[in-house]
């Protein structure tokens, strides 16, 4: 079977990047929207360049423009969007409704991965506000998409490692501390960690594959699922330094929230169902569902021993 022609929306951002990197590296024919609104950006303007030099196209096209939308649609048969849906980058998840439109208009896309790769949305009907927000507007893009008919996967990815792993999971700040390190309640609470350029692969895996047509993919490899605690443990053998070890019950950390801006609420709520409630985890994988470590057995996933290595 022939390889499906690959359109990345977001290709400059940080999971974006990496999915044009591994459409490539599988032989996909890539495209990448370059968005006029990329204005005086001149960092993202040469990753696209860089982008064009490895072999992909360079698409033209706007969120302000529907008609040019649709004709880069028309160049593709996957779409995946990657826009951002962290507040303290940029938040761009209801922007893809635009995205939706141009693709049942242009209906030659055989299928649509949207901007989730974070927790399940489905799952998160009970988050906490404000940080539910993400997780509400994901599900109205979900919508929109099978209103629409248009044949999806979703990509629930877990916690990126750039961001849980090297800092151990401490909020504002991406290094292993020092001298102390806090746990969430016990640290007990089993978490799905994965390095962002696996996310990658699993998902380029994926867009071609009948058994994720329609269908909701975690990955989420058994040798990734840890507690906070282990995440410690490993780090203090790889580093040969113990950290103190500061628990925060679940009242005292609901209550930092107080005083913290938007996104640092957000924040705040979302480490609350991970560490927590483990809403990760909490659960086995079900009908309508696929893992990808199971369906491809084959991509040598990094385990987070290894990905620590970097940081010592």
């Amino acid at each position: 079977m022939a390889k499906s022609k690959v359109l990345v929306v977001g290709g400059t951002g940080y999971i974006g990047r990496r999915i044009v990197k591994a459409s490539l590296a599988q032989g996909h024919e890539t495209y990448v929207l370059q968005r006029a609104e990329i204005g005086l950006d001149i960092d993202k303007l040469q990753m696209l360049l860089s982008f064009k030099k490895q072999g992909a196209h360079l698409v033209e096209g706007s969120f302000n423009d529907h008609k040019s939308l649709v004709e880069a649609v028309k160049q593709a048969d996957v779409v995946i969007c990657t826009m951002s849906g962290v507040h303290f980058r940029s938040h761009n998840i209801s922007l893809q409704l635009k995205l939706v439109e141009a693709i049942k208009e242009a209906g030659n896309v055989k299928r649509f991965l949207p901007s989730e790769f974070g927790m399940d949305p489905a799952r998160m009907g009970r988050a906490l506000e404000p940080g539910r927000v993400t997780f509400d507007e994901k599900m109205v893009v979900r919508k929109a998409i099978e209103d629409a008919n248009i044949p999806f996967t979703y990509v629930v990815a877990n916690c990126f490692a750039g961001y849980f792993v090297g800092n151990l999971s401490q909020l504002e700040r991406l290094t292993p501390p020092k001298d102390k390190v806090y746990l969430y309640g016990d640290g007990n609470v089993k978490v799905a960690f994965m390095d962002e350029d696996d996310i990658a692969t699993y998902t380029i895996n994926a867009i071609d594959d009948p058994r994720t047509l329609n269908k909701t993919l975690y990955i989420r490899p058994p040798g990734n699922i840890l507690t906070q605690a282990h995440l410690i443990q490993k780090w203090e053998e790889l580093s040969g330094k113990k950290l103190e070890k500061i628990s925060i019950s679940a009242q005292d950390f609901l209550a930092s929230m107080k005083g913290l801006d938007f996104a640092g609420q957000v924040g705040v709520g979302h480490f609350y169902h991970i560490f927590y409630e483990g809403c990760l985890t909490n659960f086995e994988i079900g009908e309508g569902v696929e893992e990808a470590s199971r369906l491809y057995p084959e991509v040598e996933y990094t385990r987070m021993d290894d990905y620590l290595k970097i940081y010592i």
